[in-house]
């Protein structure tokens, strides 16, 4: 009797943006951070600095960022069409950058889940690094930088 008097509406829903390197390289992030399928608040910090420096964002426009990059990794393109556009896009030594910038996204939570750095390393061969600048990548990250 209810549903006919206060049918529910459904939530006017936008249409996700096209991936840009921006969009990519957060929804990345996103992804790397749910690998182990928690996503603490630790790790949503750290996406929104790494968003906020890379960019040059303010805070609130890097968790608006983030927000979008969230529902992009959700129902957008798998690993590799996202590792395509920084690959054309993002210099060689930007993607190792990335790949650290990842590593801390990771390691946020105090906890390095298995799932977590073998999405790392799939995302890492995707964006075209070298097996040298991943072992590099991981071995700075974990001895503290």
């Amino acid at each position: 009797m209810f549903e006919r008097l206060f049918p529910r509406r459904k939530p006017d829903q936008k249409p996700l943006p096209q991936p840009n390197a921006q969009l990519a390289l957060g929804a990345l992030l996103v992804r790397v951070a749910l690998a182990d399928r928690s996503y603490a608040a630790t790790e949503v910090g750290q996406i929104d600095r790494i968003l906020a420096a890379t960019f040059t964002l303010k805070p609130l426009e890097a968790a608006r960022l983030r927000a979008t990059c969230e529902a992009l990794e959700l129902h957008a393109p798998g690993t590799p069409e996202f590792a395509e556009i920084l690959r054309k896009e993002v210099a060689y030594s930007d993607r190792k950058a990335l790949a650290e910038a990842m590593w801390s996204v990771v390691l946020a939570d105090g906890d390095k889940g298995d799932e977590e750095e073998i999405q790392l390393v799939a995302i890492e061969t995707a964006l075209g690094l070298s097996d040298a600048d991943i072992a590099e990548a991981r071995k700075k990250a974990l001895s503290g930088g």
